[in-house]
């Protein structure tokens, strides 16, 4: 299965000329699942080789503007691409986010008079007090829920922390287990961990065919990893007929932070094959970055060492640190230093350093067999 991340938008604080507000696409076969959702995310949409409509899945790591103020427009601008035929069920839109989320879209889209073809869920997940200070607390009055539901609106859950586990669990199928975690900013912020399941290996059909099993029902319940009784009473277990299995992949993609909390963001994330992690400014301006919530590129490298991943890749720019293209020699505020930066504190870990640009694609390949 191919897999791929596709960033829309790597800057900070707002969309300028040269970097789009926070966005990116994990894509796996066809569908998408898009990662916030700043101002102008529809138009870097537009410009990019992916298509709106594909998109199944939301995730918004907090309730800041230029994380969220492109989504009612996306909302909006995918229902009027969508064919609207009343004999075709179409799939809901879920959407996972901090708790308000649901309030934002609701008042939204119903003040603008904005109707849907498509049903959405929005699943709110409950932040802890500690995760920004006091007065980046959302209050209950202002996220409570109020009217009724939007009418293409389907109920939500209301998730909460598992103590146990110190994550949510937001899904789980097949094919991939998905959880969020507690980050720290100036108000409740999350991270999102992807786990895909491991890959059964290949049959051995040598080994098949010198047991005498013919291709057919039998082949497809060894592969999904149960026992066969053949008519002479012999017992095929999986583990004889194939081959090791492939590893899934972890992909994890923080929302903006000054730190992660608890232990859960650590084992969640150990051994990520891509870690997306800020990196707003330079590390000679960490206290003003730790001050508005934010990381340095020290300090993404710290949690990528912390969590063995094997690619941190940086992303939130300030919008001050233009693209390497538009740099020229004599310019301050390279955003290549903020890569180099990040190498010398990996540099005896063997983790490679990503910088995100506007519509870079990242291939993530699948892991060999253990």
């Amino acid at each position: 299965m191919t897999m791929d991340m596709t960033f829309l938008g790597t800057g900070s604080a707002y969309p300028s000329p040269h970097r789009g507000a926070s966005a990116l696409v994990l894509r796996t076969d066809g569908e998408c699942w898009l990662f916030d959702c700043g101002e102008g995310t529809q138009t870097q949409l537009m410009k990019s080789q992916l298509r709106a409509g594909r998109i199944t899945k939301v995730f918004i790591s907090h309730l800041h503007g230029d994380h969220l103020f492109g989504l009612p427009g996306l909302l909006c601008t995918v229902s009027l691409n969508t064919n609207s035929d009343p004999l075709q069920s179409l799939n809901c839109v879920d959407i996972y986010g901090p708790r308000g989320l649901r309030h934002f879209l609701r008042v939204t889209l119903g003040l603008t008079g904005s109707q849907l073809v498509f049903p959405y869920a929005v699943h709110e997940l409950e932040p802890t007090a500690d995760q920004s200070p006091e007065e980046g607390q959302l209050s209950q009055e202002a996220t409570a829920e109020t009217g009724p539901l939007h009418p293409q609106e389907q109920p939500g859950r209301t998730i909460s922390l598992d103590v146990s586990s110190d994550s949510y669990l937001l899904f789980e199928d097949k094919k991939f287990v998905v959880k969020a975690f507690r980050l720290f900013h100036r108000i409740p912020s999350f991270g999102f961990c992807i786990q895909e399941r491991d890959r059964p290996g290949r049959l051995k059909t040598e080994v098949l065919k010198e047991l005498g099993l013919k291709p057919g029902s039998l082949y497809g319940r060894l592969k999904a990893g149960e026992s066969v009784t053949l008519e002479s009473g012999r017992v095929v277990l999986p583990e004889e007929v194939l081959e090791e299995a492939t590893p899934g992949r972890k992909v994890c993609v923080l929302g903006d932070c000054s730190s992660v909390l608890g232990e859960g963001p650590l084992r969640l994330c150990s051994g990520a094959d891509v870690l997306v992690h800020e990196a707003t400014l330079a590390n000679e301006h960490q206290e003003k970055a730790v001050d508005h919530g934010h990381s340095t590129p020290g300090m993404a490298a710290a949690v990528a060492r912390a969590c063995c991943a094997q690619r941190l890749v940086l992303y939130h720019f300030s919008q001050r640190y233009k693209p390497s293209s538009l740099h020229k020699e004599g310019d301050e505020d390279g955003v290549s230093e903020l890569q180099r930066q990040a190498e010398e504190a990996l540099q005896d870990t063997g983790v490679e350093v990503t910088l995100a640009e506007d519509f870079l694609i990242l291939p993530i390949p699948l892991r060999r067999p253990r």
